[in-house]
């Protein structure tokens, strides 16, 4: 009897030391504008003085899982052109909304300065890409963050997959190619009923290996040969390798050859500065990208992903001239890609970017990334004979035909002591997405993630069910 109670005590001791060591507060809440009461969506929520943290979503909704040795810190939230709302994390209240008010930059201030201020956007882009070595981290480190990779039409989802991962880069000044290495740690879900209407692919698939594709049917098509042809498909356009390696990651790379932003960036892009903005106290730039005299191109190899112009902004401090966002989009602009863009995908925006920047130690490292492209498969019926068709018919086939792509991840820890990065550098590194990994429910229940909208949530749901109801 004795024994059984020590034995229970004991029990009870370890398993409460354990939760102490996982314990965490959560904090949730919703972000809106003062003056028009609608969500902001993108805010920055973290603790200061370090790189834990998240953003809002489109409802301006966020969660934020907060470390025990953190809860006497204090919490953060801003957003470009807005006031910053700073509390005690113990003061934090969950029950209301948090409301931000705008932020109008004072620009009445001298400053003496021995290096004349650039006046236009041109000069401001370029002092930016100038500063750079100063303001990217010289030194190697690793980031661990979240994944969230989801492909869908205008109707629903058909793949979902969200992970965490490691990002390695050994610094500014070495190639990306090299030098930058990523690894998917755990995966948290995977619904996928791509195979179900995807042939694109598989035809693209075929030619790349020099067989010519005669009378392709889904009947006709084991599903594991389907699979293949859409994962090569997606390291081509979607992987995160071209996404952090590649001219995509505009500020990253701009020192490659035939970098976006690199020496030619003025043949390309032009940039005209719009106002001055404040973010959390500290006053930025804001600044157009329009297109330039030439078209920009990828050179995605066996893709035609060319002949665009840019637009979008910069976000670039007034201090010492580093990026905080950039905003970016490439849009059909030549006849061929137009054409091609308009048939293919229903839309000239080909790609669409966003990148923003946390400050840590001096130092500007990736924050949050948002990258978004249409997608090739097929569904629906794409010929002209549309006159036999009903409207709203045709209404339905259009919108389950045209899917697209997209990567949200988010950076929450920034790790520098170099006996760490050494020890995980030893390990088996594979940035493979599809690669089926088990479900670590403890893994899980600390690591930040970002908050679903309310429209993803119903989607994913309806995902999950329909994916268990395939693979039966």
């Amino acid at each position: 009897m004795k024994h059984s109670f020590l034995k229970y005590f004991f029990g009870l001791l370890i398993g409460l030391s354990c939760l102490n060591a996982v314990a965490q507060t959560e904090l949730k809440g919703k972000i809106t504008d003062f003056a028009t009461y609608e969500p902001i969506e993108s805010a920055s929520i973290y603790i200061k003085n370090t790189t834990v943290g998240t953003v809002s979503n489109v409802d301006g909704k966020f969660v934020l899982l907060i470390p025990d040795e953190r809860v006497k810190d204090t919490l953060v939230i801003s957003s470009i052109g807005y006031k910053s709302f700073v509390t005690a994390i113990s003061d934090f209240d969950t029950s209301g909304e948090i409301f931000l008010e705008e932020d109008i930059a004072s620009l009445d201030e001298v400053v003496l300065i021995s290096d004349p201020r650039p006046t236009t956007g041109n000069e401001i882009v370029l002092k930016a890409l100038k500063k750079l070595p100063q303001n990217l981290p010289e030194q190697p480190y690793l980031q661990k963050g979240f994944l969230r990779h989801k492909e869908r039409n205008k109707k629903e989802y058909k793949w979902l997959i969200e992970s965490a991962l490691t990002l390695y880069d050994s610094s500014f000044a070495s190639g990306a190619e090299d030098n930058l290495k990523l690894n998917i740690d755990e995966t948290r879900k995977s619904y996928d009923l791509r195979d179900v209407d995807s042939l694109f692919a598989f035809s693209a698939y075929l030619k790349s290996k020099n067989i010519k594709p005669r009378d392709l049917s889904r009947n006709t098509v084991k599903k594991d040969a389907l699979i293949e042809a859409i994962k090569w498909n997606d390291g081509r356009v979607n992987g995160l390798d071209n996404l952090f390696m590649g001219r995509l990651n505009l500020v990253r790379n701009s020192n490659m050859k035939n970098a976006l932003f690199g020496e030619n960036i003025l043949e390309k892009h032009q940039f005209e500065l719009d106002t001055v903005l404040v973010d959390d106290g500290r006053k930025l730039y804001k600044i157009k990208i329009t297109k330039g005299k030439d078209y920009i191109g990828l050179n995605t190899k066996n893709i035609y992903n060319d002949g665009y112009n840019a637009n979008g902004w910069l976000y670039i401090y007034w201090d010492n001239y580093a990026f905080k966002k950039i905003e970016y989009e490439l849009v059909a602009a030549s006849p061929a890609q137009k054409s091609r863009s308009k048939s293919l995908f229903d839309t000239q925006v080909n790609h669409k970017l966003i990148i923003t920047y946390i400050e840590y130690d001096g130092k500007m490292y990736p924050n949050y990334f948002y990258y978004e492209t249409p997608k090739l498969v097929n569904v629906g019926d794409r010929s002209s004979d549309k006159d036999k068709k009903e409207e709203s018919e045709l209404r339905s086939d259009r919108e389950q035909q045209f899917y697209y792509t997209v990567q949200e991840i988010l950076f929450t820890e920034i790790i520098r002591d170099q006996e760490l990065i050494d020890l995980e550098l030893k390990k088996d590194w594979s940035e493979d997405i599809f690669l089926v990994r088990p479900y670590n429910k403890e893994f899980w229940k600390k690591y930040n993630v970002l908050l679903e909208s309310e429209e993803e949530e119903k989607l994913i749901h309806d995902l999950s069910q329909r994916a268990s109801l395939f693979k039966q």
